[in-house]
């Protein structure tokens, strides 16, 4: 299976870095990914905090 370029901790970040107003194309290119990628975390990780994570 291939590993992930981005760690829990990174994609909580990116999502945060959206929430705060950064347009998701700009965030993309900044993070050299692609929009899918972050909308599937989006999807996944919406809504959580770092505690809620570890318990995954």
């Amino acid at each position: 299976m291939k590993m992930s370029r981005f760690g829990e901790p990174q994609i909580l970040a990116i999502l945060r870095q959206a929430e705060g107003g950064v347009p998701v194309p700009d965030l993309c290119r900044e993070h050299g990914m692609s929009t899918t990628s972050f909308y599937k975390w989006c999807a996944k990780y919406g809504g959580m905090d770092a505690s809620m994570i570890s318990q995954m």
